[in-house]
């Protein structure tokens, strides 16, 4: 298993035919783009590796050819020893004809042997061949269409530069240093490209965190003014009780005899009094602090989004 140049990603072992390209886009970022020297450079390096893998089925080939030639020869060979033999062994003098033509049948038999031997050797030669050939047409086609889709795949990630410049001397070939800052530029570009765009994706992410902020700032003016709107309530509740107040001074040190429901009553506006006060102070309170944190987060917004704009700028 192979790292990437990212942490805590692998990927499988390159494969042997793409070796060499897949070293190339690992070691490139974001969008793939080769110079035509880097494609061509790639293509005869995979196309080597495809005839190098022809080699092992063309020297099958030539082997099995060969040890039918061998076979038959030593066939041939037997075959002429033989009937050299049989031949040298034949005599027809006194004795029977019968017998002289037996033996000259069973003389027979060791030439016919060896003629066996060549011709099985020379079909299992050609046979062996033919199969082998048949099978290695097969994978050359196959390996010719992923070699032409590859070119096709490489020559679309491919980006041209100009080879010559019509200068006033004539044509003249750009000189490779200047070839390379070309190269160098187009790369520069790509990546001030892809900088920007980040650029525009933060300003997008900033721009909806500014309107949340502005939804969750406008919730607490509601609240605040909620809030408002119930100390004004209580005010007028007070300047209600006002007249009370003063008719209990006016009579001075006089007993004022109650009821028992007029005390309940006036115990129950003292707790909701209470009551009141302590929810207006803790809502204030909370009201303050998540203005506070909303404020916060307001600046820590606007300071990123100052960094990204100076960051796009200096790359």
């Amino acid at each position: 298993t192979a790292r990437t140049n990212q942490p805590g990603h692998s990927v499988q072992r390159p494969p042997r035919m793409l070796a060499s390209l897949a070293t190339m886009i690992a070691e490139r970022r974001g969008r793939v783009s080769l110079s035509a020297v880097s494609m061509r450079s790639v293509l005869d390096g995979i196309g080597s590796r495809l005839d190098e893998s022809h080699e092992l089925a063309r020297y099958l080939i030539g082997l099995l050819i060969f040890l039918g030639l061998l076979g038959t020869f030593w066939g041939l060979l037997q075959t002429v020893t033989s009937v050299g033999e049989v031949i040298g062994g034949l005599s027809v003098g006194g004795e029977d004809l019968g017998s002289a033509f037996d033996d000259l049948k069973s003389g027979l038999e060791a030439p016919l042997e060896g003629m066996g031997t060549a011709f099985s050797s020379s079909l299992f030669g050609l046979a062996g061949s033919l199969v082998l050939g048949f099978l290695e047409l097969q994978a050359s086609q196959a390996q010719n269409r992923f070699y032409n889709d590859l070119e096709d795949w490489l020559s679309s990630h491919t980006r041209l530069t100009g080879g010559t410049l019509s200068l006033e001397g004539g044509d003249q070939s750009v000189p490779a240093y200047v070839s390379a800052l070309l190269e160098r530029t187009a790369d520069s570009l790509d990546d001030l490209q892809r900088a920007l765009t980040r650029g525009e994706d933060n300003r997008a992410t900033s721009s909806a965190n500014m309107l949340a902020l502005t939804e969750r700032l406008a919730t607490l003016t509601d609240q605040m003014r909620a809030e408002q709107d119930l100390m004004v309530k209580l005010v007028e509740n007070q300047m209600e009780m006002r007249p009370v107040l003063e008719r209990l001074a006016e009579s001075g040190g006089k007993p004022v005899s109650l009821d028992e429901t007029s005390r309940a009553h006036l115990r129950n506006l003292d707790v909701y009094m209470g009551r009141l006060l302590e929810e207006m102070v803790s809502g204030r309170e909370q009201s303050v602090n998540e203005i506070r944190s909303e404020f916060k987060l307001l600046a820590r917004t606007i300071a990123a989004v100052a960094e990204n704009e100076r960051r796009d700028g200096r790359g």
